[in-house]
């Protein structure tokens, strides 16, 4: 199988970082880090080197340049350029998205709600923010939150230009179009109170980037004199602000990767005192909202799986709560959400999801729930924007690896769902040809691991022919989604089969599914992806000769392990923003987000930790032998993974990969963030040049 390589002169040479030793000695063991030197962002010979890695990587990809144009035509083909989200209900407004031919970013609008509450397209809209207009003389542009105040006539919002997910704030008058003085550096979640002139806020730690503070602003006052409201002193844990969908109460969140605590306080009086609702319990969470009187609470108290209970506003400790929804062994309860009249329950059986719903009897819930039922063996869904408390309906959003996003209107009463609007999917989308379906592979230790599949059904034989892509996560509890993607349909299109592995480490079976892959479980994540590899090839879903594997951030040191199990196994691997040098970082303190991530990955500062995380990094698990095609993409503003740990993972790889034949890439996005491009068109040329990578090591280019 030929690769990028093949036609290139034998002058082209890939850039060699230099090695200057820097050990780290901890625990009896010597830990050896010649790239240290990469992390210094503001030398120019840092830059000069990441720029050299990405003029190598153009000139490796400039036989796919035809290509790579190609398929960005095809996957905008695939896309509305012009096109509105479905408006929803907040007050006395309808509010919605519009994208438009041509511009990279969104426009946010709104429009009045007239007699009968029902949104009529001919009224005239008021533009709130155009993204296009602050992406002006900007190479990146990212909007944060977005809050309009309970009066409908201020805008509180945050940017980002840089990618490095530090937001400032800003504060419009809807009412004359005017950006007020009233600002902050280093906004994460903000509410308003009820007043519309008080604004609540967190602020991140300048060096870690935790949020730690919560202020009080007061309209017209400057930053300085902003009232520190709260502060945690403990490094594992970020505070969050919020309301209750009914409006009563602001949440003052406090939360670890294990364990939370909430303080509530009346939202018509922000200058009051936070109260405590629960104190925190290691290893509990908790969420809550709020309805007559009652604080409604999804914990995990008495079984992983969440439960729910009830406390008085008036004394709401857990000596107080009384059992509403009680936890089920096999049904992890993903969110409780409370209207007036009913709650939803958002439930995820054997993996995949369920919505519930039960009217309210007084304070309790009837017995007899109505399901939503979905028709596909893998998909995803789960409630839609539902502003409105007092309602008689909610909205949900339903999509899957061959079905469009589309959001539906669900009559409480009947039970009947009303289709709001289905994604339109313009340049010869057909849903026929494609199908998906589920199946299980069984890992080392006899657990079965979920699969979602998709392929063109013309293209499939389950003959060992086909090229295979497999897509992996396996982190932070997080449900790998079974979403459609438009830009899947230049690799289907082309005979690609494509699986997303639901392995442990992720929360798609659940909190145990999450536990069974972290801490001194984690090895689990990458022999679970190992094994799901076999099993499609087992089953005739590809060929062995060509499988290209997929993952981003902790999915990238996904990506990281299993080429350092298994290099055999897979021929291409693309790798975004990877978190591949795990004992370096977890090491270094002062990095944003290392000590809070103790809970996920473990402290290496402790001698068993330290031996088993050490045991599947992928930095320092690299070793002399082939590896399979690679490229590696980062950005240099990303704030979670650092621009230097892929860098360093190349740098190394490159003294001791021993098939010259098989290109290995890095390329930097030297104006972005963790997510890459943030403009819309941007991106797609991003995916194209990573499809012409794939498709090339694949043949199929």
């Amino acid at each position: 199988m030929d690769s990028l390589l093949t036609s290139l002169s034998s002058t082209t040479v890939a850039p060699v970082a230099r090695k200057e030793p820097h050990p780290t000695h901890l625990h009896g063991t010597t830990l050896e880090d010649d790239y240290y030197w990469l992390r210094n962002k503001d030398s120019e010979e840092v830059r000069s080197y990441l720029q050299a890695e990405n003029a190598y990587t153009e000139v490796v990809l400039s036989p796919t340049k035809e290509l790579q144009e190609h398929l960005y035509r095809e996957l905008l083909s695939h896309i509305k350029e012009t096109d509105t989200s479905v408006p929803y209900r907040d007050g006395n407004w309808f509010y919605l998205t519009h994208t438009m031919e041509g511009s990279q970013y969104a426009i946010h609008a709104r429009s009045r709600v007239l007699g009968g509450g029902q949104y009529d397209a001919s009224q005239p809209e008021e533009v709130l923010l155009d993204v296009n207009q602050l992406a002006v003389g900007e190479a990146y542009m990212a909007l944060g939150a977005l809050s309009v105040s309970p009066d409908g006539n201020l805008l509180a919002y945050t940017t980002d230009n840089t990618g490095f997910r530090q937001y400032t704030l800003h504060i419009k008058d809807l009412r004359t179009g005017e950006v007020l003085p009233d600002t902050a550096q280093r906004v994460g979640a903000l509410v308003w109170a009820a007043d519309s002139k008080t604004l609540l806020y967190t602020v991140e730690d300048e060096q870690t980037k935790r949020h730690d503070r919560v202020l009080r602003h007061s309209l017209g006052s400057a930053a300085a004199e902003d009232a520190l409201i709260y502060e945690e002193a403990d490094e594992r844990f970020n505070v969050g602000v919020g309301r209750t969908r009914d409006r009563k109460y602001l949440l003052l969140g406090i939360e670890s990767h294990t364990t939370t605590e909430y303080h509530f306080l009346d939202a018509a009086e922000p200058t009051g005192q936070f109260r405590l609702l629960a104190e925190r319990v290691p290893d509990q969470e908790y969420d809550v909202d709020h309805r007559g009187g009652l604080f409604y609470i999804r914990v995990n108290d008495t079984g992983k799986n969440f439960r729910v209970v009830t406390a008085p506003v008036n004394t709401p400790g857990r000596e107080q709560w009384r059992e509403l929804l009680p936890t089920e062994n096999d049904v992890p309860l993903d969110s409780f959400d409370v209207f007036q009249t009913f709650a939803v329950a958002s439930e995820t059986v054997q993996g995949l999801d369920r919505l519930r719903v039960f009217p309210f009897d007084g304070d309790t819930l009837t017995s007899t729930p109505a399901s939503v039922t979905f028709p596909e063996p893998t998909y995803s869904a789960g409630l839609h924007v539902n502003r409105i408390f007092d309602t008689t309906t909610f909205r949900y959003s339903y999509q899957s690896l061959v079905s469009p996003a589309s959001v539906y209107e669900y009559e409480v009463a009947t039970g009947q769902s009303t289709l709001l609007k289905q994604q339109e999917v313009p340049g010869g989308f057909e849903r026929s040809n494609y199908a998906s379906e589920r199946v299980w592979a069984t890992a080392a230790d006899g657990v079965r691991i979920p699969v979602s599949l998709v392929y063109r059904r013309d293209r499939l034989a389950k003959d060992g022919t086909s090229p295979l892509y497999i897509y992996g996560y396996g982190s932070y509890g997080h449900a790998l989604p079974v979403g459609f993607g438009t830009t899947r349909l230049a690799l289907l299109d082309r005979g690609v089969v494509m699986a997303y592995a639901h392995i442990r480490g992720g929360g798609d079976l659940g909190d145990q599914w999450h536990d069974d892959g972290k801490m001194m479980a984690k090895r689990n994540t990458f022999t679970d992806f190992v094994a799901v590899a076999e099993h499609l090839l087992a089953e005739g879903y590809g060929d062995k000769d060509r499988v290209a594997i997929e993952g981003g951030s902790a999915g990238g040191l996904l990506m990281g392990a299993v080429v350092n199990l298994r290099p055999d196994l897979f021929r291409a691997v693309l790798s975004h923003v990877p978190f591949v040098d795990v004992m370096n970082t977890m090491l270094d303190a002062s990095l944003p987000l290392t000590v809070a991530e103790y809970e996920e990955w473990g402290n290496p500062n402790e001698p068993d930790a330290f031996a088993y995380m050490r045991s599947y990094s992928p930095y320092d698990n690299l070793q002399a032998g082939p590896y399979p095609a690679t490229l590696v993409k980062t950005s240099l503003n990303d704030s979670q993974v650092m621009y230097w740990e892929p860098a360093k993972f190349v740098a190394r790889l490159r003294t001791l990969k021993t098939n010259a034949d098989q290109p290995l890439l890095l390329h930097t996005n030297m104006d972005a963030g963790h997510g890459g491009a943030s403009g819309r068109y941007d991106y797609l040329r991003e995916i194209a040049m990573d499809y012409a990578f794939l498709l090339s090591e694949l043949s199929l280019a």
